[in-house]
Order: C-alpha cells, then sequence, then structure tokens
C-alpha cells in the first residue's frame, strides 16, 4: 500500500476530541485546497457543520450526530433523569432538524435515545458513559461496514474497467473505504487498475472537490468531468459500470442520493450499463414505501447563483430551484450492495429478507 492512499483510506474525518469533551471533524468545505479541522463544542456549532456541509456523506453525518448528542449529553445540568430526558431529547430534535433527507442522521440519534430510554434506572452519569460507548459503537461498526461493502462491490467489476461516479461516496463521506468508492480504493491496494470518471456533482461540486481528490491521492486514474458530459462517456464505451451512495433507501429500492443520480442512471439504462446503489443497511428506511415518500431537502438558490463565483452568474432575481437530492426509482438500479450483502430485483422481496 502506497502512503498516499494510506492516508485518504484513513482519513481521521470525523472523531471525539481526546478530552472527550467535543467534535473533531474536518471542514469539508475547504477541501481540496485547505484542510481545516474543528472543534464543535456547542449544540448551534454541531447544527452548522451538518446543514452547512462542513460535515457531510450520510454515515458521516451519523457518526457525527452520535457523537454530538453525546457531547451535548456531558452539559446537561439535571437533578434528576425526568430532567436529564427532556433536554436530552430536545437536543436531539434540534440537531435532526439540520437535514431532512439522509436517514443516518435520525436513525443515529434514535440509537442513542434508546441507550437513555433504556438505561432510566441507572444513574446520568453511568447512562453519559453508555452514550459514548454506543457513539464509538456506530463509527466502529461504520468501519466494518464500508469494509464489507468494498468487499461485496469489488465481486462486480473487473481489473481495467471504467467506472462513473457521482457525488461523493468515500472515506470523507463514511470512515476507512467509503460506500461507492470503496471497492475502488479496496481493489487499488490489491493491485487492480481503473479508471474513473467523477462527475463534478453540481452545484456544490462534491465530485470536483472531494471524490477526484481522494482517487487522486489514492493513485486512481481519475478524470473529472461536468455532469452533462456523462452520456458522451458512455456513448464512447468508456464506463462499465456506475457507482453511486444512497442517502436514504425505501422498502422497494428506489434510493435518494445528491441531484443528478437519477439522471445518470436513466443515461446508464439507455446505454446497457449497469448501475450499482452503494450503502449500509443504515441508509435503509423501510417505513417510506417508495422514494415518494422520502422528504428531498431543498437549499439556498445562492448555492445556484453565486457560491463558488467571484461574482453572481445569475441576476438576483431570478428564480432558482435547488433540490439536494432526487429519486432513483428502483427499476433503473441494477443492484443495491450493502455490508449484508447485493440485493437484486425483485427489491420489495430482496430487502425484505436483508432485514428478516
Amino acid at each position: 500500500m502506497t502512503e498516499a492512499l494510506r492516508q485518504v483510506t484513513h482519513i481521521n474525518n470525523v472523531a471525539l476530541s481526546e478530552d472527550g469533551a467535543a467534535v473533531v471533524i474536518i471542514d469539508q468545505t475547504r477541501l481540496p485546497n485547505d484542510t481545516v479541522y474543528l472543534t464543535l463544542h456547542k449544540a448551534e456549532d454541531m447544527y452548522d457543520a451538518i446543514f452547512q456541509l462542513k460535515v457531510r456523506g450520510a454515515p458521516a453525518i451519523g457518526i457525527c450526530a452520535a457523537y454530538s448528542i453525546y457531547c451535548l449529553a456531558r452539559q446537561i445540568k439535571a437533578a434528576d433523569y425526568t430532567g436529564f430526558l427532556a433536554e436530552f431529547q430536545r437536543q436531539k430534535e434540534y440537531l435532526n432538524s439540520s437535514r431532512p433527507t439522509a436517514v443516518n442522521l435520525s436513525w443515529a440519534l434514535n440509537r442513542m435515545e434508546k441507550v437513555v430510554t433504556a438505561n432510566s434506572h441507572k444513574s446520568i452519569e453511568e447512562i453519559v458513559g453508555l452514550l459514548r460507548e454506543e457513539a464509538q459503537k456506530i463509527h466502529d461498526e461504520d468501519v466494518a461496514m464500508c469494509l464489507a461493502i468494498s468487499e461485496h462491490g469489488l465481486t462486480l467489476i473487473k481489473d481495467g474497467d471504467g467506472i462513473l461516479t457521482h457525488c461523493n461516496a468515500g472515506p470523507l463521506a463514511t470512515s476507512r473505504y467509503g460506500t461507492a468508492l470503496g471497492p475502488l480504493l479496496l481493489g487499488k491496494e490489491r493491485g487492480m487498475e481503473f479508471r474513473v470518471f467523477a462527475d463534478e456533482t453540481r452545484p456544490l461540486l462534491q465530485g470536483a472537490r472531494l471524490t477526484s481528490y481522494e482517487l487522486h491521492k489514492a493513485g486512481i486514474d481519475v478524470t473529472l468531468i461536468c455532469d452533462n458530459m456523462a452520456s458522451i462517456v458512455m456513448k464512447n464505451g468508456w464506463i462499465q459500470a456506475c457507482f453511486v451512495g444512497c442517502d436514504r433507501v425505501a422498502a422497494n429500492g428506489d434510493a435518494a442520493n445528491k441531484i443528478g443520480t437519477s439522471g445518470v442512471a436513466i443515461l446508464a439504462k439507455h446505454y446497457n450499463i449497469p448501475f450499482y446503489v452503494l450503502g449500509p443497511t443504515s441508509t435503509f428506511d423501510l417505513s417510506c414505501k417508495t422514494g415518494e415518500d422520502i422528504e428531498i431537502e431543498l437549499r439556498d438558490p445562492a448555492e445556484i447563483r453565486e457560491k463558488f463565483y467571484k461574482e453572481p452568474m445569475a441576476l438576483k432575481d431570478v428564480k432558482c430551484y435547488n433540490p439536494a437530492f432526487d429519486v432513483t426509482d428502483h427499476s433503473l438500479i441494477t443492484a443495491i450492495v450493502t455490508e449484508k450483502g447485493i440485493c437484486y430485483p425483485p427489491y420489495d422481496k430482496s430487502i425484505a429478507a436483508l432485514f428478516r
């Protein structure tokens, strides 16, 4: 393994501070030019880090949320369990309101809350200690899940393949190998070579700023393209598979991911290219029967109009529609890769079996 790959694969993008009182994250909005670590003590800073995409990627958001609510629980001054629970739930709901689409946020916070409610007979000090253990478990489990997803995903591609990816689902968005990028990083470690075409992913450029950064550092052949160039690279025969992550998967296999993903899937279907969604089972939301039940986050129009530009690229009065995600219909997805195995159509049956 090269030193460059080791640095990328094992980047510590979310962690507890040494004293356990704060969450330390890499500010992803500053990449690729500046590597800046932020130390989050206050609830407002934790909310802002998630909302402003300083920490992003569904699994990484879940890990950050777990550590954050633990740190906030340490700060609660309550005379009894009832008071502690009320304040814990208030802080939990506040953090949960930062981003609605990535299910890992609510999943991690609900899991932390269960620790509190299941141990009402214990002292507050003991409960806080258990919360730290649970947050660490969530992080450790994600590391193991990413490796398992990478192993399963690697069986779907071969040495020399061309892969198209959208947004960012590498170590920065998760832990260790990542999800959609995991098979590529794992394959590289094992001597395989791939040609990756990374969509820039408008309007926040996660593909340009983060995916191309991670792959280049790992020594993987990566070519950055604008989102509207995906069709031509497919037509040219340069793509053998599409790998994307996911932020929420419905019970029927419909998958929400970064805006533009559904367009990639439609193109892949046209050119008869396999389209794979990779993510941990924590991103599945069986309460959503279909993608129609997934809430889509709408973001600030300024992200389209002026972010990353020296001057605005549109007049201030021009209306902008800025959904953060879209939903890819299950009929366009070749397979969904999880840490427990690969789900194939019909997804209502294979996903149900996954959780049986």
